[in-house]
């Protein structure tokens, strides 16, 4: 008899799901669409393997302090787990199951030859010194052992983990290998400082995919970019990079939102100098030539694009209704939930998903360890070219699944994911 996955009632009265059951719910409104085979769909459906870790670092005033980290993995049928680490208060075993699910289908939509994971510890980075940063670092990895590795699971910078916190991975990692497999080992972790193996291109990857996948909307709708205005919510690495990209084609961003404060400004916004004003205060709050606002007004800006960066969940059942906006491009993972989707479908707003509009990342990420692998370095022109080919043909298969099924976007790309990943299963078998 089959077992079907009981999922929460959706609805604005309803209670508020869970990040890992939104996915659930995305993934069996995909299946049941599709009509993925049932045999598949319970393996989909499972994590392969979840890690969590409790481990305690002295702090720079010498007190012991106990850590939480977790590493989940989703699936491997496509190749090597590969997932991003975060570090937020907020991090737990639901939100990383989620995240490494996304993973799966990221890397399945874009063709590339890895599965799912993801990691994360809970602690707030801005509490603590750079020196505790690096212990805590170096802990964790030192405690998953082998439970990442070039060939099986590579790590890369997510929320509030970046180039410098790779390196700290990849140097610890790199200490528990034997001298002679060192080098052949830099691979194990993406988003590194180009000295230490990384790829030109990686920092800015996740915002250049977003507007290349805005490009190939606009050409879809006959839509002038350089007429057009943006919202930008989150302007950390993801948030900022395409903001600029975007400016770069004359578009003006008139709002932007981050954790220190929102601010607005009708007649334009210059991205590049916010960049520079962000990276000296750590936020856009106090921004010269811009007007603070509230939240639910930053929401109802008129704009023709809205590009959320942050964290999940912020276009829901109560959220979605202020937008007035043309199309939602989703830097963040999972920024809307499925309450948000079904009004922004009632009011004919397009959605390019995260599972499509954020893989710039690990689309780069993948050519850094390819590189690694070869002991090559791309030019950054290489490394653009070959982004901007994945991932426009992986918006075209999209597109098309969207027209062939009659369903709106995110449904369309689960579509092309299971789609792969079924073919894959049914080929390969399952073992014994």
């Amino acid at each position: 008899m089959e077992v079907k996955a009981v999922l929460p009632q959706r609805g604005a009265k309803a209670k508020a799901a869970s990040l890992y059951e939104n996915v659930r719910w995305q993934f069996h409104e995909a299946a049941d669409l599709m009509g993925l085979d049932k045999e598949i769909r319970k393996i989909l459906a499972m994590t392969e393997n979840e890690i969590i870790i409790h481990f305690p670092v002295k702090m720079d005033d010498g007190h012991i302090e106990m850590f939480t980290g977790y590493r989940v993995q989703h699936n491997s049928v496509l190749g090597p787990y590969k997932g991003g680490l975060r570090y937020h208060p907020s991090v737990d075993i639901d939100e990383i199951r989620a995240l490494a699910t996304w993973m799966t289908w990221k890397g399945a939509i874009t063709n590339i030859p890895f599965g799912g994971a993801k990691g994360g510890i809970q602690f707030d980075p801005s509490q603590h010194s750079r020196n505790e940063i690096e212990r805590i670092t170096r802990r964790f990895t030192f405690a998953l052992g082998n439970n990442i590795g070039p060939e099986y699971d590579i790590p890369a910078p997510d929320v509030n983990t970046n180039a410098q916190i790779m390196a700290w991975l990849l140097d610890t990692y790199l200490s528990t290998m034997p001298p002679h497999e060192r080098q052949r080992c830099t691979h194990v972790v993406t988003g590194k400082p180009i000295e230490s193996g990384g790829s030109l291109g990686r920092d800015k990857a996740t915002g250049q995919g977003i507007v290349f996948t805005i490009e190939e909307w606009a050409k879809d709708n006959n839509f002038d970019l350089s007429k057009a205005t943006y919202t930008v919510q989150g302007f950390g690495n993801v948030g900022s990079w395409a903001s600029r990209l975007l400016m770069s084609h004359g578009a003006k961003l008139v709002a932007a939102e981050d954790i220190t404060g929102t601010i607005a400004n009708q007649n334009g916004i210059d991205s590049n100098d916010l960049a520079c004003y962000v990276a000296k205060t750590g936020g856009v709050a106090g921004y010269q030539g811009s007007d603070p606002i509230g939240h639910e007004t930053f929401m109802k800006v008129k704009a023709d694009i809205f590009i959320p960066a942050a964290m999940e969940n912020q276009i829901t059942a109560d959220t979605a209704p202020w937008l007035n906006v043309k199309v939602v491009a989703e830097g963040a993972n999972g920024p809307t939930d499925p309450d948000g989707d079904a009004i922004l479908k009632d009011r004919a707003i397009d959605v390019i998903p995260d599972i499509l509009c954020n893989s710039g990342g690990v689309i780069v990420s993948y050519f850094e360890w390819l590189q690694n692998k070869r002991s090559e370095f791309w030019e950054l022109e290489e490394v653009d070219s070959k982004l901007h080919k994945r991932i426009t043909r992986a918006y075209v298969k999209v597109r098309d699944a969207a027209k062939e099924y009659n369903a709106d976007w995110r449904t369309a790309a689960y579509i092309v994911a299971l789609t792969r990943l079924e073919k894959v299963y049914k080929e390969r078998g399952i073992f014994p």
